[in-house]
């Protein structure tokens, strides 16, 4: 790809558009860095970027006239493929990527790619951990963190890059192409900025449109949606489930996570040895092995990598357990779908669950959560924007208690519970409403909770 003069708009003045912007302006392009925000409010990254690589940074509106000079827009993942100034030089036979495209491009080697409602995370990071252990060079980004253009340089012929791929990015890859896709689960999710499921759906089906013969698609037979695609995509196909034998593929059977090509079978390893709890989670599991299979890690190399994996931070995570009961940071289900699985996950154990409901909503039902909260649930201590809606679909179904922060729904869960009991934080909700990111809606609650122990540690001295 010819970069060099290029007059280039990066839309997104967030961690992949500063990555974008950085990447093209060192490679001779002519770059400016936008966002709706005026430029004050800018990260210091962006900021640096005029002095260091000639960046200009644009705040509010686009000119026109300045949009009638570009030739090639890079987006990124939060701006709408529909805005403005991306439709405008789409219109004038301009080029619009995003920043995942873009990184492809100068990418060697090969490439895991990781997509799905819930999960995505979980698994990147343990097909990464599987990789690196079994021997394979290995390198991981993406949705997870590390833009996919600050790992572009640092590959060669050797190297498999794991990539954790949201609709968003998906929305926006012309050429992109992973040897190896999985597709964990599609449920209702970003319906804030899909019209449509199917287009949300669709979105995420993008992750196999390149795929040659000698690739792999993954696919969850579980899953309605990803299940539909077995035909039709250009990839070999290997399957995965948790409900049900499957006559090639990997499957849960009892206790024992299994792979069956032909008629040979083999225990990968035992829900025994696993430490991540779920059901949903031995799902990612599978995925990962699939992955690691197809990569050439052996088997022994995996169970030992899956053995002492303990998660993802955010994801389900242990955080403590005080006057025996046990509190976990789930922060990352920002969708209902996500808050099922955990949910779910904690009705494998003892003990009823109190849970933290709430945030910015993302206009799906709340109903798929009623079954659990009936069986499963002590209280629900609702935040955020989104209370009265889920009190409103769900408040029949178990006791309910409003907060007015986090200080105060930890404080007010920790009242409600019972020995042996569990505190889960996981909203169904995005965090935008009281918090800059999930990240830091975890970190808080984390926080809280570690004042109570040392409280209680201190009254017991």
């Amino acid at each position: 790809m010819e970069i060099k003069d290029r007059k280039t708009i990066v839309l997104g003045a967030g961690k992949s558009g500063v990555a974008a912007a950085k990447f093209l302006a060192e490679r001779g392009a002519v770059v400016a860095l936008h966002d709706r925000k005026p430029v004050e409010e800018f990260s210091d990254a962006a900021k640096a970027l005029k002095e260091s690589s000639g960046v200009g940074l644009i705040g509010g509106d686009l000119p026109s006239w300045l949009l009638d000079q570009i030739d090639l827009v890079v987006i990124s993942p939060g701006v709408p493929t529909g805005s403005i100034p991306a439709r405008y030089v789409d219109r004038k036979d301009g080029e619009v990527i995003g920043e995942v495209e873009l990184a492809f491009r100068f990418m060697k080697g090969r490439i895991v790619g990781i997509t799905g409602s819930n999960g995505k995370t979980t698994t990147t990071t343990l097909i990464g951990d599987i990789l690196r252990e079994g021997g394979v060079k290995t390198l991981v980004g993406g949705n997870i963190g590390t833009p996919l253009l600050e790992l572009a340089t640092q590959t060669d012929d050797e190297t498999w890059t794991v990539v954790e791929l949201s609709s968003f990015q998906l929305e926006t890859i012309k050429d992109f192409r992973p040897n190896v896709a999985i597709a964990l689960n599609v449920t209702p999710n970003h319906l804030d900025r899909y019209e449509f499921f199917k287009d949300y759906a669709m979105a995420k089906h993008r992750i196999f449109m390149n795929q040659r013969p000698e690739d792999l698609a993954v696919l969850n037979a579980d899953d309605e949606i990803t299940a539909s695609w077995v035909n039709g995509l250009n990839a070999h196909v290997s399957m995965f489930s948790v409900k049900k034998e499957l006559d090639e593929g990997l499957f849960l059977r009892g206790g024992e996570l299994i792979s069956k090509v032909g008629d040979a079978e083999k225990v990968l390893i035992t829900r025994d040895e696993i430490f991540i709890r779920g059901l949903h989670n031995v799902e990612n599991i599978l995925a990962a092995m699939a992955a690691g299979l197809a990569c050439g890690v052996a088997p022994e190399s995996m169970r030992k990598t899956i053995s002492e994996f303990r998660g993802v931070e955010h994801r389900i995570e242990f955080v403590e357990e005080i006057g025996g009961v046990r509190f976990y940071n789930d922060s990352k289900a920002t969708s209902v779908d996500a808050a099922v699985k955990s949910l779910e996950a904690m009705s494998e154990g003892d003990g009823k669950t109190v849970i933290i409901l709430g945030g910015r909503g993302k206009n799906a039902p709340y109903a798929p959560l009623a079954e659990l909260v009936k069986n499963n649930v002590r209280t629900m201590v609702l935040i955020g924007e989104d209370a009265d809606n889920i009190e409103a679909q769900l408040g029949e179904f178990a006791p309910v208690v409003r907060a007015g922060s986090m200080n105060d729904a930890v404080k007010k869960a920790f009242a409600e519970a019972q020995g042996g009991d569990n505190i889960l934080l996981a909203p169904a909700c995005a965090s935008f409403d009281m918090f800059a990111s999930y990240e830091e809606r975890g970190r808080v609650f984390k926080q809280i909770v570690a004042g109570i122990a040392a409280q209680q540690a201190m009254s017991e001295m």
